[in-house]
């Protein structure tokens, strides 16, 4: 590739936990919560230097998320771990209740997300996370796609007021976004530009689109590669600018393809800008036990599905046009 290389992988979930401690040294009023998954989340670190501010409730999901959002009239800012099953499925009407209803300050902060945490199988591997949080008013809803990027939201959404979901995962995958960077909350990051198509990808799947982009530049196709790291609120103007110079779409995620980003894309061009669009997602189903990487190719998420779902909305868009 010629522009994005890398020279090491780490675990976004370590992106977390860094960001996490980082805040901590800035802000008093940060405090954390863990639900019995201290080291898992990596807030062991938080939790040595700020004993005082970190809450190990156990398992007991829901009532950390009450704990949370009882938090914030104190003036604290809480952030919430635990696996992203647990941090949503599970407590779906608390975040509802006592979060999302009354716009809490609280920052729910969801690991292990998706296929790629592997031998754990369907029960842990939420795939539906993204859709049940966007649907709450006043969410926002991010998901970064390496270590660097997952400590800067970390950190950006300790700005943030209002409730915040952060996704993030467990495997080392590669570490190519710059360490210094200012995590702009609802803006999109063009990596590539290109004519023939646009390319919107998210969380782990966007070094997969890199690689797939360089092996569509080699074929001749020039590709137009996005990462849309916010999902709510989503960068409306950013799509259609791109759309409207390609003329057609692929969406790329680790997440089911109904209630995912590539839903929120759609519905945007549905309504503002109708184009043709492929979706490469998992196809409304659950996972299985496995390694990541056997998953990611099995389910349809991997380097060539990229590949074969641009040369497809290509040939879509020449028959339409």
């Amino acid at each position: 590739m010629n522009k994005y290389s890398y020279t090491e992988k780490k675990d976004t979930r370590s992106g977390f936990g860094s960001g996490l401690l980082e805040l901590g040294d800035k802000n008093p009023r940060v405090v954390a919560l863990c639900a019995d998954l201290t080291g898992s989340l990596k807030m062991d670190a938080f939790a040595k230097k700020y004993p005082e501010r970190f809450f190990q409730v156990g398992i007991a999901e829901a009532n950390m998320m009450g704990i949370a959002a009882g938090l914030t009239i104190g003036g604290y800012i809480p952030f919430t771990g635990t696996f992203a099953n647990f941090s949503t499925g599970r407590v779906y009407d608390q975040i509802r209740q006592s979060i999302a209803y009354s716009q809490k300050n609280v920052k729910i902060c969801a690991s292990h997300a998706g296929l790629t945490l592997g031998e754990d199988g369907a029960t842990h591997q939420i795939l539906e996370d993204i859709g049940l949080m966007k649907m709450l008013p006043g969410m926002a809803v991010i998901n970064p796609c390496d270590y660097n990027q997952t400590k800067a939201a970390t950190k950006a959404i300790g700005e943030l007021v209002g409730p915040a979901y952060l996704r993030f995962g467990r495997p080392s995958v590669p570490v190519f976004t710059p360490a210094d960077q200012v995590f702009q909350i609802g803006k999109a990051i063009t990596f590539t530009e290109g004519n023939d198509v646009t390319i919107f990808a998210t969380g782990h799947l966007l070094w997969t689109t890199l690689e797939a982009e360089s092996i569509l530049r080699e074929k001749g196709i020039s590709v137009e590669v996005i990462n849309i790291h916010t999902i709510k609120p989503l960068d409306a103007e950013a799509i259609l600018r791109s759309v409207k110079k390609t003329k057609c779409v692929v969406s790329a995620e680790e997440h089911n393809m109904l209630g995912g980003m590539g839903e929120s894309i759609a519905h945007l061009l549905a309504t503002k800008y109708p184009t043709p669009m492929e979706f490469v997602a998992v196809k409304d189903t659950f996972g299985e036990s496995g390694t990541p990487d056997e998953l990611m190719r099995k389910y349809g998420l991997d380097t060539p599905d990229i590949v074969n779902a641009v040369e497809k909305v290509i040939a879509r868009k020449a028959v339409e046009v």
